[in-house]
């Protein structure tokens, strides 16, 4: 990818004519381009060719958002390689999104549409860890299909090459994450959680789960597709006392100021980015890092979101809000913006997905109260199986609960199962049935069916 501009070097632009800058920045026209500025808060490679008002140059804009975003930004405990400190700040742009996705958080999702079902929440809580662990890998090279990775992993079955492997990895560590959500982050979870992501998919396994300390590791970089150097990370030799630093903001040690927890989950995603403390699978780790922050600040919606999947979709707009922020005298705020985007698209893929299945499940429901050649205690047990997909029914208590006989009752369930609403396990002498994962598809289905045969 193309290496970002080095913008102007605003302080520069302001001791050359300090008089004749301030008498500028007090124009009235000035003032509405500079709302306009700090609203979307473009780089230098954008800004540069935005139309400016007459007498106003590029270089001059780029000074007077500078000279006004300065004194807003604050400073976090991550220091570039020369020891000057990150820091952000959240344009009103960001704090509108910032809002929508607060709205988009757990009580606004059930004001709006209900809670939804076990069925609905459980299918898209594993299809979203899914989806996580497939972007997340293909962010990081991975090769192989949506549709094969699901599979797998569907299947359970062993992965078959290291692209495989590094999906499957991914999915393992999610499902880590949400055990782990209430544990403090500490050097031996992390390295933990890195080596989950990378089991047999690093060149050197000896890697896998430690710093890059060795003295071979200094000259790890960040390349582009044409090898292009990126990122030079700090020394290995600096990354102990940084990690200390690193999880001491991560477990909120330092409360000097308040910082929203969208905000810094992003903030340690940048770091561990930043850091590059690993000698691969750092992008993995850091999207893993900011899932745990999120879900131990009580962000449960984040168990449905598959933020990798965002980031794929615009995998260039995501490394250059790394090397903007990096460029950009050390302002994160560019990898924020990024990020507070790519988060309220997801929950809004998260909202359609949960309000189409609902309708799905009352449409399910509309036609169990047709016949659809079932009898009037199988129609009750499938409308109490959509709304409680976790419940298992045996014989006996279909046969107390309607008051028939044994053979009966049998038969009312085994018949749902030929139908394939039910599954049938044997737990010692007792017949257990499952609702079916897609027991509301399976419904529609069989009412189409049936529809077409009276036809």
């Amino acid at each position: 990818m193309k290496i970002p501009e080095e913008p102007p070097d605003a302080k520069a632009l302001i001791s050359k004519d300090p008089k004749g800058f301030f008498e500028a920045l007090l124009q009235s026209k000035v003032q509405s381009l500079l709302q306009k500025l700090l609203n979307h808060y473009p780089y230098w490679d954008k800004l540069k060719y935005w139309p400016m008002p007459e007498g106003i140059t590029p270089e001059m804009a780029w000074a007077f958002r500078e000279f006004a975003a300065m004194g807003k930004r604050k400073p976090i405990p991550l220091f570039d390689t020369s020891g000057k400190p990150f820091s952000y700040w959240l344009p009103d742009s960001a704090q509108e999104l910032l809002y929508q996705i607060d709205r988009q958080a757990p009580s606004q999702l059930l004001i709006d549409q209900g809670p939804p079902s076990a069925q609905v929440r459980d299918r898209y809580i594993v299809s979203s860890l899914m989806e996580e662990a497939i972007a997340s890998s293909q962010i990081e090279g991975a090769a192989t299909t949506r549709r094969e990775a699901k599979e797998m992993l569907r299947s359970k079955r062993a992965p078959r090459d290291k692209s495989e492997r590094m999906i499957l990895n991914n999915y393992r560590a999610i499902e880590r994450l949400r055990e782990l959500k209430d544990s403090p982050l500490t050097m031996g979870l992390l390295h933990d959680i890195h080596s989950i992501l990378t089991e047999e998919t690093l060149d050197d396994p000896a890697t896998t789960g430690r710093l890059r300390i060795s003295p071979q590791d200094d000259d790890i970089s960040v390349y582009d597709a044409d090898q292009n150097i990126l990122h030079h990370p700090p020394r290995g030799s600096e990354l102990p006392s940084r990690i200390e630093r690193f999880l001491a903001f991560a477990n909120d040690a330092q409360t000097e100021s308040f910082i929203h927890p969208i905000i810094k989950a992003i903030l340690l995603h940048f770091w561990i980015g930043y850091d590059h403390p690993y000698v691969d699978g750092n992008g993995r780790t850091a999207r893993a890092v900011f899932y745990w922050y999120l879900l131990r600040k009580g962000y449960w919606i984040f168990e449905f979101v598959s933020l990798s999947r965002m980031v794929l979709r615009a995998a260039g707009q995501y490394k250059r809000a790394y090397l903007y922020s990096e460029r950009g005298d050390n302002d994160a705020t560019y990898f924020i913006m990024f990020n507070l985007q790519a988060i309220s698209l997801a929950l809004g893929e998260v909202r359609r997905y949960i309000a189409r299945k609902q309708a799905e499940i009352i449409k399910s429901a509309s036609l169990l109260r047709g016949s659809l050649n079932l009898n009037s205690r199988q129609r009750e047990l499938l409308l109490d199986a959509l709304k409680k997909s976790d419940n298992i029914y045996t014989i006996y208590r279909h046969q107390q609960t309607h008051q028939i006989s044994y053979q009966t009752a049998r038969n009312d369930l085994f018949s749902l199962a030929e139908k394939k609403f039910f599954t049938v396990s044997k737990s010692g002498k007792t017949l257990e049935f499952f609702p079916a994962a897609n027991l509301s598809e399976l419904i529609n289905l069989y009412a189409a069916q049936k529809s077409g045969e009276q036809v």
